[in-house]
């Protein structure tokens, strides 16, 4: 489940979106200020920043300028104006997207969904119920634990953490890690997969209740 941190000073336009989102499955935080945003991401993780413009006190531009001094989370900017400099000035100060009110629903979710395909694709650290998937230092953790995976199992799970909900086919799997002319055997991927399992189980890793078999197709993780 992806964590949305909604930022506006109007409560009416808060619970509008969290009305639009949660059946969604996005958990949805609610901040009526640019400052109480700031405050909650310094000492929270998000996933994406729905940023209101036309605030009091502190305005949407100086608050994204602000969270992009200590963090890079996603941010859609949301205002009234649509005009192209608004537009302009939210894309030079660090925002991902720019969507203007009033505004469709499908529209709002499409844009969500680009945002966050672009920001898991590029992340090399992914966090996830105590789990850390490390990237660049190649490691896996599930609370401070170590956990010894081969650089295939290590694949298989960063492509699974990267991608919740996709359901991959064994093929799918094999083109990814391997590559279109890699002879290897489906079975192979059934073989990795039960070790992943296997070594996360014995951490205390529920993994049983996110890496799940899709019969005759493949393999998801249910986030």
């Amino acid at each position: 489940m992806y964590t949305v941190l909604l930022v506006d000073d109007e409560k009416r336009m808060l619970d509008l979106l969290d009305l639009y989102l949660s059946p969604k499955g996005y958990h949805c935080i609610k901040c009526e200020s640019g400052l109480t945003a700031i405050q909650y991401l310094e000492n929270n993780k998000v996933d994406l920043v729905l940023l209101d413009i036309m605030m009091p006190e502190m305005d949407g531009w100086e608050t994204c300028k602000r969270i992009r001094e200590f963090s890079d989370v996603p941010i859609i900017m949301v205002t009234a104006r649509d005009q192209t400099l608004d537009i302009v000035k939210g894309l030079n100060i660090g925002a991902d997207d720019y969507i203007a009110k009033p505004f469709d629903e499908a529209e709002l979710l499409a844009r969500i969904e680009a945002v966050l395909r672009r920001s898991v694709g590029k992340r090399s650290k992914i966090e996830f119920q105590g789990l850390v998937w490390d990237e660049d230092e190649h490691k896996v953790y599930y609370q401070n634990e170590p956990i010894f995976l081969t650089p295939k199992e290590f694949a298989i799970l960063g492509l699974f953490l990267k991608h919740p909900n996709r359901v991959f086919s064994r093929e799918q799997i094999i083109v990814s890690l391997w590559g279109y002319n890699a002879n290897t055997e489906e079975r192979t991927i059934d073989s990795h997969v039960k070790n992943v399992r296997e070594k996360l189980r014995q951490v205390g890793f529920p993994i049983d209740q996110f890496l799940q078999t899709v019969w005759g197709v493949g393999y998801k993780w249910e986030a």
